[in-house]
């Protein structure tokens, strides 16, 4: 693409309107929502493992059944988004996960949180799907990826704002009255997505300018396709190996650097908050550049397949310093290495996420997105026990840090060996 023409595409979409993007923030949103619903029990574990006297493994196990409702919850609501639409799939898993959420307040032993994580995980599991599903609906392809890095960034506001959260609620009402406020204020949010979303061409609020823009790619006739059919094609292997092999470094990022900081550093509840938030700073930003830098080389000629890969391949590279956390006596300097290891799975992320819509037509995108969310879900459910089982057994997180290390390239590997070129596919 020249430069006259990449003005022109410029030109073009600032005419076109902007509601679109009012619509990526309420996604965004809700994925802040949906990562502190998530991680405050990983904010929260020195308390809760003090107060109920658990081990390691008792916290994974806790985890471990997240994991498991997730993996079940994902390919339902995948299969569910692409049936009722994003509206209704959202709203539904809205209700679910805070439910849940509330429900850890009052929650006394390990069965009992297990149960609670169990629906949280059920009703999380919409949020990727939904989220996805909604970008697919109200973005061309072009713009996808930049989006998808957009509201992706929610987790990482999520993250920064639950330590802030637990600085402040648990000395004033306790972690159990923590839990309960947080999810009955969620709330609000439903109520604003309920109003405010429409498919783009039943939007008041939509030009006639900016659907012309959303719908500028070729006609893709929205229909469910089974998931036999999508089980068969090496390209939703593609997206399940990749996520099989990333979405477990995130868990344990999310779930266990709290606790790691608090072992390896000797900080609590009140002084880990400004290391976690600076890591998730710099998650915030690895997000919205890994989708800004593949769209970036779209726009600059280069194909949707190698805009892509480079972008993960770059972000793979960043993530390798995390072989030597454990070994940093630095508290700072490991703040860096963790921060930029974050920000690379977060770029990493928003590109793997924008492969279903890049390759599969839209009535297949929910399904395969929770396709590859379950098998994801699935390898944290072995992270989890593998993390409980390393550090009761040995206590050092260097081994969790070498498989951090390394499965990027081994996602970037599988999706690269099962979808040379980022073919579209018409399952028949």
């Amino acid at each position: 693409m020249t430069s006259i023409e990449a003005e022109g595409v410029a030109t073009a979409a600032a005419r076109a309107g902007r509601y679109r993007w009012v619509i990526v923030g309420l996604l965004f949103v809700a994925t802040a929502i949906n990562y502190v619903d998530r991680q405050m029990i990983g904010v929260l574990k020195p308390t809760i493992l003090g107060d109920l006297g658990w081990t390691e493994t008792d916290y994974a196990n806790v985890i471990f059944w997240f994991q498991a409702a997730y993996a079940i919850g994902y390919i339902g609501f995948g299969r569910l988004v692409d049936v009722v639409g994003a509206r209704l799939g959202y709203a539904v898993a809205f209700v679910i996960w805070q439910l849940a959420h509330i429900a850890h307040g009052g929650a006394y032993s390990v069965t009992q949180f297990a149960m609670a994580r169990f629906g949280l995980g059920i009703g999380e599991a919409g949020n990727f799907p939904a989220g996805i599903k909604a970008v697919t609906e109200w973005f061309p392809g072009k713009e996808r990826a930049f989006a998808i890095g957009v509201f992706n960034a929610g987790a990482n506001v999520g993250a920064i704002i639950t330590p802030i959260l637990g600085m402040t609620l648990v000395p004033a009402v306790g972690w159990r009255a923590a839990f309960v406020i947080t999810g009955v204020a969620a709330f609000v949010w439903l109520i604003a997505w309920w109003i405010m979303y429409r498919h783009p061409r039943q939007h008041a609020k939509v030009s006639a300018s900016e659907l012309a823009w959303i719908e500028q790619d070729p006609a893709d006739p929205v229909i469910p396709i089974a998931w036999r059919k999508l089980i068969g094609i090496k390209e939703t292997w593609a997206y399940a190996l990749g996520k099989f092999f990333i979405d477990p470094i995130w868990w344990f990022f999310l779930f266990w650097l709290p606790g790691y900081l608090g072992t390896r550093y000797g900080l609590d509840l009140m002084t880990f908050g400004p290391p976690l938030i600076a890591i998730y700073l710099l998650s915030d930003v690895g997000s919205i550049a890994g989708g800004w830098m593949s769209s970036r080389l779209i726009k600059a000629g280069r194909t949707v397949n190698a805009a892509r890969k480079i972008t993960m391949l770059v972000c793979a590279i960043a993530v390798l310093p995390i072989f030597f956390a454990q070994s940093i006596d630095n508290l700072w300097l490991a703040v860096l290495v963790i921060g930029i290891a974050t920000a690379a799975h977060q770029a990493f992320s928003a590109n793997l996420y924008t492969l279903p819509s890049d390759v599969f037509p839209r009535g297949a995108v929910g399904s395969v997105v929770g396709i590859g969310g379950t098998v994801g879900a699935i390898g944290g459910m072995l992270m989890a026990k593998y993390a409980g089982f390393i550090l009761d057994s040995f206590g050092t997180y260097t081994p969790l840090f070498a498989v951090a290390g390394s499965a990027y390239f081994l996602a970037l590997l599988a999706v690269h060996l099962l979808s040379p070129r980022l073919d579209r596919v018409e399952p028949r």
